[in-house]
């Protein structure tokens, strides 16, 4: 256990890291009390202390989802240099994040939570906000040292990112297209071409 962490903190941790494995691959709705205290052997009661709900604990696997992606996508992403380096690493981070076991989780939990107002579905909507700001930074930073033409609508840019990214698990995941992954980053080389230079019409 990591010096100032303690037992209850590490053993909701360790909740969460195994609620998201099961929402990733059938769902947040498959997370359930019950299950997470089976898989785990904790106890029923000891799971509605850390939780209360099952909407809490949704809201909370939402906020796991985040914090596992910004440790894998988006911190490593800002990492690299300014501009067309930086956007290219978060594409490719991405890209690597779609691969675990279920694909990407907030494409799945977007069409099981589109219709469902709630915390739950507000959690989502802000993770997904979150990175469609992170992509226009990422872009208008592009534009600022000159990688990126000066008129791009970087939101008009994250807006075709996140539509490639969501094709690209439609195409990986539900319909098993072995050339998906080069179909996707034909799709992101034509658009970072667009974004440099305007077309001729």
């Amino acid at each position: 256990m990591s010096q100032g962490v303690s037992k209850g903190q590490a053993t909701r941790q360790a909740i969460l890291g195994r609620a998201l494995d099961i929402a990733s691959v059938v769902g947040l709705d498959g997370v359930t009390i019950g299950r997470l205290a089976e898989e785990l052997q904790l106890s029923k009661s000891g799971l509605f202390a850390h939780f209360g709900s099952k909407e809490a604990l949704q809201v909370d696997v939402i906020g796991e989802a985040s914090r596992q992606f910004v440790d894998a996508v988006v911190a490593p992403g800002l990492r690299e240099a300014r501009g067309e380096p930086r956007v290219r690493a978060l594409i490719a981070r991405w890209l690597d994040w779609e691969q675990r076991p279920g694909g990407c989780f907030f494409a799945s939990a977007t069409d099981e939570l589109d219709d469902r107002p709630g915390p739950a579905r507000d959690a989502l909507a802000k993770a997904i906000r979150d990175w469609l700001d992170t992509l226009a930074h990422a872009a208008r930073i592009a534009v600022d040292e000159r990688h990126f033409r000066a008129d791009l609508d970087v939101h008009q840019f994250a807006f075709e990112i996140w539509g490639i990214l969501m094709a690209d698990h439609m195409y990986g995941r539900f319909l098993k297209d072995p050339a998906h992954l080069d179909r996707t980053h034909v799709a992101v080389e034509e658009l970072l071409a667009r974004s440099r230079h305007r077309l001729r019409r």
